[in-house]
Protein backbone atom coordinates (compact mmCIF):
# COMPACT_ATOMS: atom_id res chain seq x y z
CA UNK A 1 0.00 0.00 0.00
CA UNK A 2 0.77 3.76 -0.68
CA UNK A 3 -0.33 6.60 0.61
CA UNK A 4 -0.12 10.62 -0.52
CA UNK A 5 -1.16 13.84 1.07
CA UNK A 6 -3.29 15.96 -1.86
CA UNK A 7 -4.40 19.04 -0.15
CA UNK A 8 -4.78 20.12 3.75
CA UNK A 9 -8.16 22.07 4.91
CA UNK A 10 -8.95 23.35 8.38
CA UNK A 11 -6.33 21.51 9.88
CA UNK A 12 -7.44 17.97 7.86
CA UNK A 13 -5.27 16.19 5.51
CA UNK A 14 -6.57 14.65 2.76
CA UNK A 15 -4.78 11.46 1.79
CA UNK A 16 -4.68 8.92 -1.02
CA UNK A 17 -4.07 5.12 -0.34
CA UNK A 18 -3.41 2.81 -3.11
CA UNK A 19 -3.78 -0.78 -2.16
CA UNK A 20 -3.32 -4.08 -3.92
CA UNK A 21 -5.30 -7.19 -2.45
CA UNK A 22 -5.49 -10.52 -4.43
CA UNK A 23 -4.14 -9.23 -7.57
CA UNK A 24 -7.07 -6.19 -7.04
CA UNK A 25 -6.03 -2.88 -7.49
CA UNK A 26 -8.01 0.08 -4.86
CA UNK A 27 -7.61 3.65 -4.64
CA UNK A 28 -8.97 5.22 -1.09
CA UNK A 29 -9.16 8.26 -0.60
CA UNK A 30 -9.85 9.18 3.26
CA UNK A 31 -9.25 12.71 5.52
CA UNK A 32 -7.44 12.65 8.71
CA UNK A 33 -6.21 15.39 11.27
CA UNK A 34 -2.53 16.58 10.01
CA UNK A 35 -0.89 14.77 13.00
CA UNK A 36 -2.41 11.11 11.89
CA UNK A 37 -1.43 11.72 8.30
CA UNK A 38 1.74 12.22 9.40
CA UNK A 39 2.03 9.21 11.07
CA UNK A 40 0.68 6.68 8.65
CA UNK A 41 3.01 8.40 6.07
CA UNK A 42 5.79 7.77 8.59
CA UNK A 43 4.65 3.88 9.23
CA UNK A 44 4.67 3.65 5.07
CA UNK A 45 8.05 4.72 4.55
CA UNK A 46 9.35 2.32 7.77
CA UNK A 47 8.27 -0.01 5.65
CA UNK A 48 9.26 0.45 2.70
CA UNK A 49 12.56 0.66 3.71
CA UNK A 50 12.58 -2.21 5.83
CA UNK A 51 11.14 -4.55 2.74
CA UNK A 52 13.97 -3.20 0.29
CA UNK A 53 17.05 -4.03 2.63
CA UNK A 54 15.57 -7.78 3.78
CA UNK A 55 14.52 -8.61 -0.23
CA UNK A 56 18.58 -9.06 -0.83
CA UNK A 57 18.54 -11.63 1.81
CA UNK A 58 15.47 -13.22 1.06
CA UNK A 59 16.85 -13.24 -2.91
CA UNK A 60 19.84 -15.66 -1.73
CA UNK A 61 18.30 -17.92 0.37
CA UNK A 62 17.97 -21.51 -1.31
CA UNK A 63 14.38 -22.78 -2.92
CA UNK A 64 11.85 -24.81 -1.25
CA UNK A 65 13.03 -28.35 -2.30
CA UNK A 66 10.86 -29.79 -5.12
CA UNK A 67 8.64 -32.31 -3.92
CA UNK A 68 9.81 -36.25 -4.98
CA UNK A 69 8.61 -37.57 -7.68
CA UNK A 70 5.84 -39.97 -7.26
CA UNK A 71 6.87 -43.97 -7.95
CA UNK A 72 6.76 -45.78 -11.24
CA UNK A 73 3.70 -47.76 -11.21
CA UNK A 74 4.35 -51.50 -10.96
CA UNK A 75 5.55 -53.87 -13.72
CA UNK A 76 2.66 -55.48 -15.31
CA UNK A 77 4.77 -58.68 -16.14
CA UNK A 78 7.43 -60.01 -13.92
CA UNK A 79 9.38 -63.16 -13.98
CA UNK A 80 12.59 -65.12 -14.13
CA UNK A 81 14.47 -67.41 -16.16
CA UNK A 82 17.35 -70.01 -14.63
CA UNK A 83 20.17 -71.89 -15.73
CA UNK A 84 22.24 -74.66 -14.49
CA UNK A 85 24.86 -77.02 -15.83
CA UNK A 86 26.92 -79.59 -13.80
CA UNK A 87 29.86 -81.52 -15.55
CA UNK A 88 32.50 -84.52 -13.77
CA UNK A 89 34.56 -86.69 -15.71
CA UNK A 90 37.02 -89.43 -14.01
CA UNK A 91 35.98 -92.60 -12.87
CA UNK A 92 32.83 -91.54 -14.47
CA UNK A 93 31.61 -88.82 -17.01
CA UNK A 94 28.09 -87.65 -15.93
CA UNK A 95 27.06 -83.96 -17.46
CA UNK A 96 23.57 -82.47 -15.94
CA UNK A 97 21.63 -79.60 -17.47
CA UNK A 98 18.63 -77.74 -16.01
CA UNK A 99 17.05 -74.70 -17.80
CA UNK A 100 13.49 -72.77 -16.15
CA UNK A 101 11.35 -70.12 -16.45
CA UNK A 102 8.30 -68.06 -14.71
CA UNK A 103 6.36 -65.34 -15.54
CA UNK A 104 3.27 -63.51 -13.99
CA UNK A 105 1.26 -61.13 -15.91
CA UNK A 106 -0.61 -58.89 -13.03
CA UNK A 107 -2.59 -55.90 -14.41
CA UNK A 108 -3.33 -55.19 -11.04
CA UNK A 109 -6.80 -56.37 -11.62
CA UNK A 110 -9.07 -59.26 -11.18
CA UNK A 111 -7.01 -61.54 -13.75
CA UNK A 112 -3.32 -62.93 -13.01
CA UNK A 113 -1.64 -65.02 -15.52
CA UNK A 114 0.72 -67.32 -14.75
CA UNK A 115 2.87 -69.50 -16.51
CA UNK A 116 6.31 -71.63 -15.90
CA UNK A 117 8.40 -74.36 -17.29
CA UNK A 118 11.21 -76.34 -16.70
CA UNK A 119 13.26 -78.89 -18.07
CA UNK A 120 16.04 -81.49 -16.90
CA UNK A 121 18.40 -83.72 -18.75
CA UNK A 122 21.57 -85.67 -17.41
CA UNK A 123 23.39 -88.64 -18.52
CA UNK A 124 26.19 -91.09 -16.73
CA UNK A 125 29.14 -92.64 -19.10
CA UNK A 126 27.26 -91.65 -22.22
CA UNK A 127 23.47 -92.87 -20.86
CA UNK A 128 20.71 -90.73 -20.30
CA UNK A 129 19.07 -90.96 -17.19
CA UNK A 130 17.11 -87.89 -17.04
CA UNK A 131 14.93 -86.28 -19.76
CA UNK A 132 11.83 -84.78 -18.34
CA UNK A 133 9.73 -81.56 -19.27
CA UNK A 134 7.00 -79.65 -17.38
CA UNK A 135 5.19 -77.12 -18.21
CA UNK A 136 2.19 -75.38 -16.67
CA UNK A 137 0.10 -72.29 -17.52
CA UNK A 138 -2.43 -70.85 -15.36
CA UNK A 139 -5.28 -67.60 -15.19
CA UNK A 140 -6.25 -66.59 -12.18
CA UNK A 141 -9.83 -64.90 -11.40
CA UNK A 142 -10.01 -62.90 -7.88
CA UNK A 143 -13.38 -63.50 -5.89
CA UNK A 144 -12.03 -61.11 -3.44
CA UNK A 145 -8.63 -60.32 -1.84
CA UNK A 146 -8.38 -64.03 -0.93
CA UNK A 147 -10.28 -66.11 -2.34
CA UNK A 148 -10.17 -66.48 -6.51
CA UNK A 149 -11.59 -69.17 -9.53
CA UNK A 150 -8.93 -70.52 -12.35
CA UNK A 151 -8.40 -72.52 -14.78
CA UNK A 152 -5.28 -74.36 -15.81
CA UNK A 153 -3.41 -76.61 -18.40
CA UNK A 154 -0.54 -78.82 -17.52
CA UNK A 155 1.85 -80.60 -19.44
CA UNK A 156 4.47 -83.33 -18.39
CA UNK A 157 6.91 -85.74 -20.82
CA UNK A 158 9.36 -88.52 -18.80
CA UNK A 159 10.75 -91.37 -21.03
CA UNK A 160 11.82 -92.51 -17.56
CA UNK A 161 8.87 -92.71 -15.89
CA UNK A 162 7.44 -94.35 -19.48
CA UNK A 163 5.12 -91.34 -20.20
CA UNK A 164 5.19 -89.67 -23.79
CA UNK A 165 2.98 -87.26 -22.42
CA UNK A 166 0.42 -86.42 -19.58
CA UNK A 167 -1.73 -83.41 -20.66
CA UNK A 168 -4.39 -82.30 -17.92
CA UNK A 169 -7.20 -79.54 -18.24
CA UNK A 170 -8.49 -78.32 -14.79
CA UNK A 171 -9.88 -75.81 -12.59
CA UNK A 172 -11.52 -75.29 -9.40
CA UNK A 173 -11.12 -72.93 -6.31
CA UNK A 174 -8.25 -71.15 -4.35
CA UNK A 175 -7.78 -69.20 -1.29
CA UNK A 176 -4.68 -67.36 0.01
CA UNK A 177 -3.97 -67.74 3.42
CA UNK A 178 -1.45 -65.34 3.66
CA UNK A 179 -0.38 -62.69 1.01
CA UNK A 180 1.66 -60.10 2.17
CA UNK A 181 5.31 -58.62 0.99
CA UNK A 182 7.01 -61.44 3.59
CA UNK A 183 4.68 -64.38 3.33
CA UNK A 184 2.53 -65.95 0.56
CA UNK A 185 0.67 -68.97 1.38
CA UNK A 186 -2.22 -70.52 -1.21
CA UNK A 187 -4.07 -73.43 -1.17
CA UNK A 188 -6.85 -74.63 -4.16
CA UNK A 189 -8.48 -77.82 -5.47
CA UNK A 190 -10.46 -78.25 -8.71
CA UNK A 191 -11.55 -80.93 -11.00
CA UNK A 192 -10.82 -81.96 -14.85
CA UNK A 193 -10.05 -83.96 -17.77
CA UNK A 194 -6.65 -85.77 -18.05
CA UNK A 195 -5.11 -87.26 -21.22
CA UNK A 196 -1.97 -89.62 -20.95
CA UNK A 197 0.06 -91.35 -23.47
CA UNK A 198 2.24 -94.53 -22.20
CA UNK A 199 4.74 -96.70 -24.84
CA UNK A 200 2.70 -99.36 -26.64
CA UNK A 201 -0.46 -98.21 -25.00
CA UNK A 202 -3.28 -96.13 -26.83
CA UNK A 203 -3.68 -92.81 -25.22
CA UNK A 204 -6.47 -92.73 -22.13
CA UNK A 205 -9.05 -89.94 -20.77
CA UNK A 206 -10.30 -89.99 -17.87
CA UNK A 207 -11.64 -87.43 -14.76
CA UNK A 208 -9.33 -86.12 -12.66
CA UNK A 209 -9.37 -84.25 -9.26
CA UNK A 210 -6.53 -81.90 -8.66
CA UNK A 211 -5.60 -80.32 -5.44
CA UNK A 212 -2.37 -78.44 -4.40
CA UNK A 213 -0.91 -75.43 -2.08
CA UNK A 214 2.23 -72.75 -2.58
CA UNK A 215 4.48 -71.02 0.00
CA UNK A 216 7.02 -68.15 -0.32
CA UNK A 217 8.79 -66.37 2.69
CA UNK A 218 11.30 -63.54 2.14
CA UNK A 219 13.94 -64.77 5.10
CA UNK A 220 15.87 -61.20 4.74
CA UNK A 221 16.07 -58.64 1.33
CA UNK A 222 18.31 -61.07 -0.13
CA UNK A 223 17.28 -64.22 0.79
CA UNK A 224 13.98 -66.35 0.60
CA UNK A 225 12.23 -70.07 0.36
CA UNK A 226 9.99 -71.53 -1.74
CA UNK A 227 7.62 -75.02 -1.06
CA UNK A 228 4.72 -76.10 -3.04
CA UNK A 229 2.91 -79.45 -3.59
CA UNK A 230 0.55 -80.65 -5.92
CA UNK A 231 -1.12 -83.41 -6.41
CA UNK A 232 -3.50 -85.49 -9.68
CA UNK A 233 -5.90 -88.58 -9.01
CA UNK A 234 -7.81 -90.14 -11.26
CA UNK A 235 -11.59 -89.76 -10.21
CA UNK A 236 -12.49 -93.07 -10.54
CA UNK A 237 -9.04 -94.66 -8.80
CA UNK A 238 -7.82 -92.40 -6.11
CA UNK A 239 -4.67 -95.06 -6.16
CA UNK A 240 -3.60 -94.13 -9.21
CA UNK A 241 -1.83 -90.18 -8.66
CA UNK A 242 0.87 -88.46 -9.75
CA UNK A 243 2.15 -85.85 -6.87
CA UNK A 244 5.24 -83.36 -7.14
CA UNK A 245 6.66 -81.54 -4.11
CA UNK A 246 9.06 -79.12 -4.48
CA UNK A 247 11.17 -76.94 -1.93
CA UNK A 248 13.99 -74.65 -2.24
CA UNK A 249 15.97 -71.38 -1.75
CA UNK A 250 17.13 -68.65 -3.33
CA UNK A 251 20.11 -66.07 -2.27
CA UNK A 252 20.14 -62.76 -4.34
CA UNK A 253 23.01 -61.53 -6.00
CA UNK A 254 22.70 -58.42 -7.40
CA UNK A 255 19.38 -56.86 -8.28
CA UNK A 256 18.84 -58.80 -11.51
CA UNK A 257 20.63 -62.05 -10.37
CA UNK A 258 20.37 -65.03 -7.58
CA UNK A 259 21.91 -68.44 -6.88
CA UNK A 260 19.02 -70.80 -6.57
CA UNK A 261 19.22 -74.92 -4.79
CA UNK A 262 15.62 -76.76 -5.33
CA UNK A 263 14.74 -79.59 -4.50
CA UNK A 264 11.94 -81.72 -6.71
CA UNK A 265 10.27 -84.72 -5.89
CA UNK A 266 7.82 -86.57 -8.17
CA UNK A 267 5.83 -89.65 -7.39
CA UNK A 268 3.85 -91.57 -9.79
CA UNK A 269 2.04 -94.39 -7.35
CA UNK A 270 1.43 -97.00 -10.04
CA UNK A 271 4.24 -96.39 -13.11
CA UNK A 272 4.37 -98.62 -15.95
CA UNK A 273 5.99 -101.43 -15.58
CA UNK A 274 9.80 -101.68 -15.02
CA UNK A 275 9.33 -98.11 -14.21
CA UNK A 276 9.78 -96.52 -10.39
CA UNK A 277 7.78 -95.04 -8.64
CA UNK A 278 9.92 -92.19 -7.11
CA UNK A 279 12.12 -89.64 -9.04
CA UNK A 280 14.33 -87.05 -6.67
CA UNK A 281 16.53 -83.78 -8.57
CA UNK A 282 18.77 -81.62 -6.83
CA UNK A 283 19.04 -78.25 -9.08
CA UNK A 284 21.85 -75.53 -8.76
CA UNK A 285 20.59 -72.81 -10.97
CA UNK A 286 21.74 -69.11 -11.81
CA UNK A 287 18.69 -66.90 -12.16
CA UNK A 288 18.20 -63.85 -13.60
CA UNK A 289 14.79 -61.71 -12.97
CA UNK A 290 12.93 -58.95 -14.83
Amino acid sequence: MAAWVIGRRRNRAFVVSLTVCAGDLGIVIDSFSEERALRIRTLLLSSIVALAAATPALAQQPPCPCPPPPAPPPPVWTGSASLGLGLTSGNSETRNFNVAFDVMRDPKTRHVFKAGLLYLWSSDDGDDTANRLAFQAREEYKLSDRAYVYGQGQYLRDPFKAIDYLFASTGGLGYKLADSDTTKFSVDGGAGVTWEKNPGIDTRTYAAITAGEDFSHKLSPTASITEGFHALWKADDFGDALYTFGAGVAATMTTKTAVKVDLLDTVKTKPPAGTKENDLALIVSLAYKF
